[in-house]
């Protein structure tokens, strides 16, 4: 039985080659591409899924701020409780919709730098400003975890029953999903903030 074409060449390849060579040929770049397709499927979910968590604690904000302002003005039986939860939920929204606006690179930023680098030194821009903001989410979460654990004996006045530790929770948790946004956007870099600027 003859070897065909792609058979000799596999071979030439296999002898004549380093052994790094060989290994760069074994790990071939679709493979390379279907990985990145399948992270970026994953932060796709995951930033849509913290943009979600967001979105509805904006929503419970405004609907217990109604809440509070007819109980106080037109009941006249004013809820304290409420005040409690719109600052819990303005602190979730925060932190659960950082890591949307770091993917999509539209947190605030010094682009001056940037605009009259050439395109390899954006690069490394890129990962300068990755590296940075990924220490700083960094110590968010480990801070953020240590004051959450802290916060379980705190209970929330107006809430007994409830732990302050819910509140402080959404530093580590908005710090993973803006882990996830930060790499996102280091592999498909998106600009909106330098595109909305004048």
């Amino acid at each position: 039985m003859t070897a065909g074409p792609a058979t000799t060449t596999t071979n030439a390849v296999l002898s004549d080659a380093r052994p790094a060579r060989v290994v760069r040929v074994l790990l071939s770049i679709p493979n390379e591409k279907r990985m990145k397709k399948t992270f970026l499927e994953v932060e796709r979910f995951c930033t849509g899924f913290a943009m979600a968590v967001a979105c509805a604690m904006l929503a419970v904000a405004a609907c217990l701020g109604l809440f509070q302002i007819i109980m106080r003005f037109i009941v006249e039986a004013p809820a304290e409780w409420t005040e409690v939860l719109i600052r819990f939920s303005l602190i979730w929204m925060v932190f659960m919709g950082i890591p949307a606006a770091f993917r999509r690179g539209a947190m605030v930023s010094v682009d001056v730098l940037y605009r009259w680098s050439p395109p390899k030194m954006r690069r490394v821009l890129d990962w300068l400003v990755s590296l940075a903001a990924l220490t700083l989410v960094a110590v968010i979460i480990w801070w953020g975890w240590d004051y959450a654990q802290r916060g379980r004996v705190q209970t929330v006045i107006g809430l007994e029953g409830i732990s302050m530790f819910w509140a402080y929770l959404a530093l580590p948790v908005g710090g993973v999903f803006s882990v996830i946004g930060i790499v996102g956007n280091l592999i498909d870099p998106q600009r909106m903030e330098l595109e909305t600027a004048q």
